[in-house]
């Protein structure tokens, strides 16, 4: 090799801090930088007799021709995880090297050039992060199992402890001496909030991770403040409070996810009730046409927050007076899920409060730029039996619950869901068909209701008992057709509730 080609060579690659060898149109390696050398262990002496186009490692990786078709067609190439003999016979660890294949013109000779790149810590790093990144998701699916069947083995048997808890405070509630009916009304309180914390603690949980799919679509938002304040007036009522609603209009359409802003709302109205004593709580509905959004107002006559306490009032956990003698129970979650639940669907919450006068929530919400959708449609009593409910469910817990909370007014018939016909739902009796859902029947439960409503001749509303709480999952029966979703436990208020409000225009 002539010395004008050697100094050509050295002023292009001995200052790049990569290995590098140029190889002549017979195979031969004619150049090699420091790093080369240090990284193979040969000088370009000691391996003048060696040949490219020799070297089996290269044919049997066909590597060997990538160099034949940069020298002969100029071609560019790139090879991963690059092993040459030379490599083989070393005894040291061979790395990871990715190798650029170029041809360059000298004099009009072609020559091959191999930059090899040291991929070795990358490669090691990205096989750590993928090992870290599959730890996570495992943990991640642990988690969210451990969440469901957390769920599931809770809300069940709360749903019995509450419900017969009810049926007992009913009909042998004169049967108690004064002091065992302050034990049954602690029984009942303390299993009403355990359930909400344990709903509010595993919501949470999931909306922080990013496990929190919403179904978003156009509702009308004054008859979803309605059904809120219905739900909540029993509770006003005990404690002597007036509620009243004002809308603008009768129909104010927002895209939202409908499940989220129910909770949202009814932990506002939850909240308004427990932090007033006396007075009154007014929720109004205002569209803001120009704005695009609509708000609802939520005031209250009650305690109020401080302006020191203002900045920490959405932080989870989080309350104004943490004594363990405060007079407020809860665990200081439903704001912070309802600030969540509202700013995913776009909207915000703004709060105006004195110490001791009172406190006004508001909510905003973009109007709706997509189909409007009404609220489940009810079906006409005149049409239908009115006394009979037709029941799917295998473990019979739910069924014995229900069959007391509604004895004085329906008559059952229950299946199990292996035993489930289409033909069933031809029998004109059946007022309103009741499904209890478990996690693993989920599949087919979907199926059955997509089923019954594009069969049912008489067009009756389904009711699904289960204790899945997730919204996205919940949603998946409202796009089959299901006319409403109850989620143990319930109280025979909220069955009776949701049954009069499916079955009666």
């Amino acid at each position: 090799m002539s010395e004008s080609l050697l100094k050509y060579f050295r002023l292009l690659y001995d200052s790049i801090r990569f290995p590098i060898q140029v190889i002549n149109t017979e195979g031969y390696v004619i150049y090699a930088n420091e790093l080369f050398t240090s990284q193979w262990g040969y000088t370009l002496s000691e391996i003048k007799e060696y040949n490219v186009f020799n070297d089996n490692e290269l044919a049997r990786r066909e590597i060997k021709h990538l160099i034949q078709d940069a020298l002969e067609k100029q071609k560019y190439s790139t090879v991963d995880n690059y092993v040459d003999s030379l490599l083989l016979n070393r005894d040291a660890t061979i790395p990871l090297l990715e190798t650029s294949i170029f041809p360059i013109n000298y004099d009009n000779e072609i020559y091959a050039v191999l930059l090899h790149e040291d991929r070795t810590e990358q490669f090691l790093a990205e096989e750590e992060i993928k090992k870290a990144r599959d730890m996570g998701n495992e943990a991640e699916r642990l988690k969210n199992t451990f969440l469901t069947v957390l769920s599931h083995e809770l809300r069940t048997p709360l749903n019995i402890i509450l419900g017969y808890s009810t049926i007992i405070k009913e009909n042998l509630r004169d049967r108690f001496t004064a002091e065992e009916k302050v034990y049954l009304d602690n029984l009942y309180s303390g299993s009403s909030r355990l359930f909400k914390s344990i709903t509010q603690m595993l919501e949470f949980a999931q909306i922080e991770a990013g496990n929190y799919n919403m179904d978003i679509s156009s509702y009308n938002l004054c008859e979803i403040v309605q059904n809120s304040i219905a739900t909540n007036k029993k509770n006003a009522i005990d404690k002597n409070l007036d509620i009243k609603a004002y809308y603008e209009k009768q129909k104010i359409y927002v895209d939202m996810d409908l499940q989220c802003t129910e909770t949202a709302i009814n932990n506002l109205i939850d909240n308004a009730i427990k932090f007033t004593a006396q007075g009154y709580i007014d929720v109004e509905v205002n569209l803001l046409e120009e704005r695009g959004i609509a708000t609802c107002k939520i005031k209250d006559t009650g305690v109020g927050i401080s302006s020191e306490y203002l900045d920490h009032l959405y932080q989870p956990f989080s309350q104004e007076d943490l004594n363990i003698s405060r007079n407020f129970e809860g665990n200081g979650l439903g704001l912070a899920l309802s600030k969540r639940y509202i700013e995913k669907m776009g909207g915000s919450i703004l709060v105006d409060s004195i110490k001791g006068v009172g406190t006004t929530l508001t909510i905003t919400l973009p109007l709706s730029k997509n189909q409007m959708r009404e609220l489940p449609d009810t079906v006409s009593r005149s049409d239908i039996d009115f006394n009979k409910v037709l029941m799917f469910d295998d473990s019979g817990e739910s069924y014995d619950l229900i069959k007391v909370f509604l004895r004085d007014t329906y008559n059952f018939e229950v299946y199990q869901f292996d035993n489930y016909d289409v033909s069933i739902i031809n029998e004109k009796e059946y007022s309103v068909i009741i499904l209890d859902v478990t996690k693993n029947l989920w599949d087919k439960c979907l199926e059955m209701v997509r089923e019954i409503k594009e069969n049912d001749p008489f067009k009756r509303p389904v009711l699904v008992l289960s204790s899945e709480f997730m919204h996205d999952k919940i949603a998946q029966f409202y796009q089959v057709g299901a006319d409403k979703f109850l989620v143990k436990p319930f109280s025979k208020n909220d069955l009776l509730t949701a049954i009069e409000k499916i079955t009666v225009q």
